[in-house]
């Protein structure tokens, strides 16, 4: 059986096992091996951000990790841009902040929390990322408000754009997606690999149907939507709010 969403981690086990593992996401150019095509799931969130709305001048990368996608939109854009970095890790934000450092003389602001809890300005970013982070999520409500702060945050004409990890509706496509994930895991690592991802995104993760988000999305008040790519458990997807 699942673990239920109340025994799955706390922010505090989530956050210690991320500080143990920085540099295993710190490869811009293959992404997170674990993840189906993560490196294109990034190149088209970064790309359909760099093109929804110009001039970017501030962007928030929600579980930026050690800034892969606020990398890849500065080479998108080719023009720096105020960053703020936010993560429940501290090693992760140091070197998110490193590498930024090194290609961009924008601002950068490190934010050390939970997306939910952290105090953000209304209308404040032009764009928003959001990779491999909002599976964490747990019930409704908490998806419900999440995204609620999503579009509070964004200025009218920015964009929000995820890649994750998700489910499926039915049990027969959950089935099979989640077989071909797991080929794909053992193909990168391996049986033991296999078993070691499946069971931690058991204990941590809490993945919605990329169905549930789009609709979501338009719930709390984005009315252009795109689904820009999903293979097996994963997609990429985002909306642009009215300008």
């Amino acid at each position: 059986m699942p673990t239920p969403l109340h025994r799955k981690s706390t922010v505090d086990e989530i956050r210690e096992r991320f500080d143990k593992d920085v540099e295993r996401f710190a490869q811009l150019e293959t992404g997170q091996a674990a993840a189906v095509d993560a490196p294109l799931a990034m190149e088209l969130i970064t790309r359909a951000a760099a093109g929804a709305k110009a001039p970017i001048a501030r962007v928030l990368d929600i579980g930026c990790g050690a800034g892969n996608n606020t990398l890849k939109l500065r080479q998108a854009l080719g023009h720096d841009f105020t960053a703020d970095l936010l993560d429940l890790s501290r090693p992760m934000l140091l070197r998110a902040a490193e590498r930024l450092a090194e290609v961009s003389g924008g601002e950068v602001h490190l934010i050390e929390s939970d997306f939910r809890h952290a105090e953000l300005e209304p209308e404040a970013y032009d764009v928003v990322l959001a990779a491999a982070v909002l599976h964490h999520l747990r019930d409704d409500a908490d998806w419900a408000a999440a995204f609620e702060k999503l579009h509070r945050i964004l200025r009218p004409g920015g964009g929000v754009w995820i890649t994750d990890l998700v489910s499926h509706e039915t049990d027969a496509a959950h089935t099979m997606m989640w077989d071909r994930y797991g080929e794909h895991l053992t193909a990168v690592g391996g049986e033991a690999y296999r078993e070691q991802v499946f069971a931690y995104i058991d204990k941590e993760d809490s993945p919605r149907p990329v169905t549930y988000q789009l609709e979501l999305l338009r719930k709390v008040g984005f009315r252009h939507v795109e689904l820009l790519h999903k293979s097996s458990c994963f997609a990429a997807f985002g909306a642009v709010k009215d300008g």
